[in-house]
C-alpha cells in the first residue's frame, strides 16, 4: 500500500459509490480501503437513489454537504434509473456538475464510453471479470483518488 501525503488545499472527497451489485460494491469498497482511502463512502443501490441524496429528497440518507468535496464512481447497467440518465442529470445542474464521476462498470463498448464522455464523466474504467484483475483495478483508482484534487461543492 502506498501512503501519500495530501494537499492540504485538496480535502479528501467523499466517496459516492452507485452500484447495484452488493457483492461488486463490497469489493469496491473494501479494495478502495485496501488502497489507502480512508475518505468516507457511501453506496448507493441505484440511481434513483444517487439522485434523491443529490437532490435532498430522501430522509433515509443525510443531506448532500455542500461544504464537501465529493467524487462519484458511478456504474451504468443500474435499475430505476441508469448510470448515464443520472449522469446527464448530474452534468445539468449547476454545482453537481463539479463533481467528477468516473464511470465504473462492465460495459466495455466503444459507443457506450464515447457517449458517457459526452454526457460528461471525467473517466472510464472497465471493471475485469477475473477476481485478481478487479482488485487490481480497485486499488489503483484508490491510488488515484488519494492524489486527486476536487473542488469543494459551494465554493
Amino acid at each position: 500500500m502506498l501512503e501519500f501525503e495530501r494537499n492540504p488545499h485538496c480535502p479528501p472527497p467523499t466517496v459516492l459509490l452507485a452500484e447495484d451489485d452488493p457483492g461488486h460494491a463490497r469489493l469496491i469498497q473494501s479494495n478502495l480501503r485496501e488502497s489507502g482511502i480512508k475518505n468516507p463512502i457511501q453506496h448507493f443501490e441505484d440511481g434513483a437513489a444517487l439522485l434523491d441524496f443529490l437532490h435532498a429528497k430522501s430522509d433515509a440518507a443525510p443531506a448532500l454537504d455542500f461544504t464537501n468535496a465529493y467524487v462519484l464512481l458511478l456504474d451504468i447497467r443500474m435499475p430505476k434509473v441508469s448510470g448515464d440518465e443520472a449522469l446527464a442529470k448530474i452534468k445539468e445542474h449547476s454545482q453537481l456538475r463539479l463533481i467528477p464521476v468516473v464511470m465504473l462498470t462492465t460495459t466495455d463498448d466503444p459507443k457506450e464510453i464515447r457517449r458517457c464522455f459526452e454526457l460528461g464523466c471525467n473517466q472510464y474504467v472497465t471493471k475485469p471479470v477475473d477476481y485478481d484483475q478487479f482488485v487490481t483495478v480497485i486499488q489503483r483508482l484508490g491510488a488515484f483518488l488519494q492524489i486527486t484534487c476536487v473542488p469543494v461543492l459551494g465554493g
